[in-house]
């Protein structure tokens, strides 16, 4: 049976200027992380910390930078492991401290890693795990800039490790192969071997985690040296965002502190209404990006934005309904296209007496769905007139037997040979409804059937469910995944919608066609 979670309603943001105050003591691991004494625990390959700093914590305030590459079993985070990991920290004027140690995968290495890295399952097999050094590594990247040559690798693959504890690892990142294009631009490749082997920068093993990181080490304060060097720094550390340019009551800092994770956020007024509503895979990227954009478009978003606030959904199905619902609701004065609550439009068909397949557009009124087959919606009815006029373009279909002609017997398109005589009754009907189907098989994309739609949720051990029933979306909620049986009063207990979206099922639909395997059928 599922237990359902407590709160049915995507997570709530805390306060932005809280969120740095993460604390290593409350992550979940198969040992309590606060019972490891960083200055003891036993790795296989630890070096000894430089200029007499032997205290892990006192660390805390001095580099700047942790530089840091990771080998895997993989290059996927979210199915593979961390098998080494080297950690260098930098001042940014030199190497204050480093840390490496294999890593025990839990997992065997295919033989197509270990031609690539050299480990081997036997030199893993009494390596510590992952939650064994996991303190370690909050404690020595905390307040750090993540530092990798494709820093998107090795930051997945770390953020990804702790996720399985339960620990929502979030560290500014910088990217040296972005710096080194910048800051030397023109180079033919900008891989660590090709700038290692240009530069003439010495390691002794290649796609080993601590000579990888002391040649990303060497490269970084060779950016550094660089006359443009912090200042390119500095613009991607703040993804181009300049402080200057910000609202005043928002501060890079703030903007760092934002989760990284799938959810919509909120742009807020200096009276505190919301402006803008959005939605985005990575909430804290999204934000960068809307303060860093100089167009005309990014200009009219930003203007009058007082405050910010979001709400993180773990699905995206669940972030894009939510969005989608939340602009309904609070009528944003930036959002226009999603605003419509009710589709006052439609595509409408019937067959006449003369058994042909006629369509029709009009209001989207109770009358006129008793009467008629509804087919689509539309915010308008000029919007339906305006699509259905392009289908009859299409599937070459009869003006009069469509109502885009008023005439009573042939319609004008008839007269100029551009219609078959369906209106005069020369096409039979079985060869005139045949163009009229397939042309309904394009309108008629509704939401059928009755199933759940099941993806990740907020935190580890949380699924988020969507819920349609007969072609109607129920609304959505989260369960906990850990309990195997679930049934299906469970889950419907769970859903719960925000506010009513007459675009819930064409969100629905486009998404199950391009994410199907998420799909439970009830």
């Amino acid at each position: 049976m599922i237990t359902p979670c407590k709160s049915q309603q995507s997570q709530q943001s805390q306060p932005l200027n809280n969120l740095n105050n993460l604390n290593p003591s409350t992550i979940s691991t198969p040992q309590p992380l606060n019972n490891l004494n960083p200055s003891t625990t036993s790795t296989p390959q630890q070096s000894q910390p430089l200029n007499n700093l032997n205290n892990l914590n006192n660390l805390n305030n001095i580099p700047l930078y942790a530089i840091i590459d990771v080998e895997t079993t993989g290059g996927v985070a979210r199915y593979e492991r961390i098998t080494e990991i080297a950690i260098v920290l930098h001042d940014g004027e030199r190497v204050v401290n480093t840390f490496s140690t294999l890593l025990n995968p839990e997992r065997s290495i295919p033989r197509q890693i270990t031609q690539i890295t050299g480990i081997t399952d036997q030199m893993v097999a009494n390596a510590p795990k992952f939650f064994e050094v996991a303190k370690q590594i909050v404690q020595l990247t905390e307040g750090k800039i993540f530092v990798a040559h494709n820093v998107s690798f090795d930051y997945s693959f770390v953020r990804e490790e702790f996720a399985r504890l339960g620990y929502d690892f979030q560290r500014r990142q910088l990217c040296t192969v972005r710096l080194a294009r910048k800051v030397f631009p023109g180079l033919p490749s900008y891989s660590l071997s090709n700038l290692k082997s240009h530069f003439q920068i010495h390691a002794d093993k290649s796609h080993r985690a601590l000579d990888d990181t002391l040649a990303t080490t060497r490269l970084f304060e060779m950016i550094l040296g660089e006359q443009t060097g912090k200042q390119n720094i500095r613009s991607l550390v703040n993804l181009g965002v300049k402080e200057t340019k910000l609202p005043a009551a928002i501060t890079l800092e703030r903007l760092h502190a934002v989760p990284e994770a799938c959810g919509i956020y909120y742009f807020h007024d200096a009276s505190g209404h919301v402006i803008y509503v959005g939605k985005s895979l990575n909430i804290r990227k999204r934000l960068f990006e809307h303060f860093a954009d100089l167009s005309a478009k990014g200009e009219k978003i930003r203007v009058g934005v007082a405050d910010v606030s979001w709400e993180v959904t773990g699905s995206e199905l669940v972030a894009l309904l939510h969005e989608s619902a939340e602009i309904k609701r609070l009528q944003p004065a930036v959002n226009r296209a999603q605003r419509t609550r009710q589709y006052a439009g439609a595509i409408f068909a019937y067959t006449d007496l003369q058994g042909y397949r006629c369509l029709a557009f009009g209001k989207n009124t109770v009358k006129n769905a008793k009467n008629l087959e509804l087919i689509a919606e539309y915010p308008k009815p000029d919007n339906a007139r305006n699509y259905l006029q392009s289908l009859v373009y299409q599937h070459e279909l009869c003006h009069r037997l469509t109502h885009l002609d008023s005439s009573t017997d042939a319609c004008f398109h008839y007269k100029i040979k551009k219609c078959f005589g369906a209106c005069v009754g020369e096409e039979l009907p079985e060869d005139y409804n045949l163009r009229v189907e397939a042309a309904v098989a394009k309108l008629s994309r509704r939401l059928s059937g009755s199933f759940f739609y099941v993806e990740k949720g907020r935190t580890e051990g949380e699924v988020a469910v969507v819920g349609v029933q007969d072609g109607r979306f129920l609304g959505f909620g989260y369960v906990n995944s850990e309990d195997g049986d679930q049934r299906v009063e469970d889950l419907l207990e769970c859903l719960s919608t925000s506010f009513p979206d007459p675009d819930a099922g064409r969100i629905i639909l486009g998404y199950v066609e391009r994410h199907p395997k998420g799909v439970r059928n009830f």
